[in-house]
């Protein structure tokens, strides 16, 4: 039976590999790689670097292919079918590697940034794959250290306050308003700095993008304050590299909402 391992490799420093990721590396035989093309080429050597520090040179071989290309134009209610068909698309190649690539008796990983189990679609396609039935795996998951854990170490801060809630969301979900009851949100998946909608509020935010590598970049504050400075950051940053990927964790401060008699 061939078996694949799912691996979380931390939001970038390859310190943060867990000693329960680099047991999983070295029992690999067969690492697959997705080429998000030439703007990202320095994710996949990353991941190449990550392999040549802590895996013996010749015990493995590495198998890319290239990332199919999401609508990202699709928006309301387009946007969850763009999501399965692009998660379909790489299925078939997810299928095609486990199946052409892959020994009967051999281990083969994909490396996922932070967790597997936040925002990621690896887990849900080696699923579907299963469903059709064409290969057979087992698979196993290795946590990771996820760019939210990262985001706040880094800012020396924690997630939640004594005895509040927090929620992790998307800055599509944001968009629609500042969730209710809660006072600390995570924010993941914001192309449109939604942030910004919130200027007016007593809010600070916690933001880092490029969290964990050499790129890293962190700005902290009131939103009032701090979003021209996070809005300058992001445009040169986008400008220098060809693309950004950040999280912040905004914080709403106290509302005394007692009332005089």
């Amino acid at each position: 039976m061939r078996k694949i391992h799912v691996i979380g490799i931390g939001a970038g420093d390859p310190e943060q590999l867990t000693l329960q990721a680099v047991r999983a590396l070295r029992d690999t035989d067969v690492f697959f790689l997705l080429d998000k093309g030439e703007v990202k080429a320095d994710l996949t050597d990353l991941r190449r670097e990550m392999l040549a520090a802590h895996v013996p040179e010749g015990t493995y071989r590495v198998v890319e292919a290239r990332d199919p290309e999401r609508d990202r134009r699709a928006g309301g209610s387009a946007y969850s079918p763009a999501v399965g068909d692009w998660r379909s698309a790489r299925a078939d190649i997810y299928e095609r590697l486990i199946g052409r690539e892959l020994g009967e008796d051999e281990c083969g990983a994909f490396l996922v940034w932070g967790d597997p189990a936040l925002y990621d679609s690896t887990l849900a396609i080696l699923q579907e794959v299963l469903g059709r039935g064409a290969v057979a795996f087992e698979y196993d998951v290795v946590p990771g250290i996820s760019s939210v854990s990262a985001l706040v170490a880094r800012h020396r801060t924690g997630l939640n306050r004594v005895a509040r809630p927090v929620q992790i969301t998307t800055g599509r979900r944001l968009a629609e308003g500042f969730p209710e009851g809660v006072d600390d949100v995570v924010v993941m998946l914001d192309a449109h700095q939604t942030f910004r909608q919130y200027a007016d509020e007593d809010i600070d935010i916690y933001w880092g993008a490029y969290i964990g590598t050499p790129d890293e970049i962190l700005a902290s504050g009131p939103i009032a304050e701090t979003a021209p400075r996070i809005e300058r950051l992001r445009t040169e940053a986008r400008q220098r590299k060809g693309w950004i990927m950040d999280t912040y964790l905004l914080r709403r401060h106290p509302r005394n909402d007692a009332r005089e008699d």
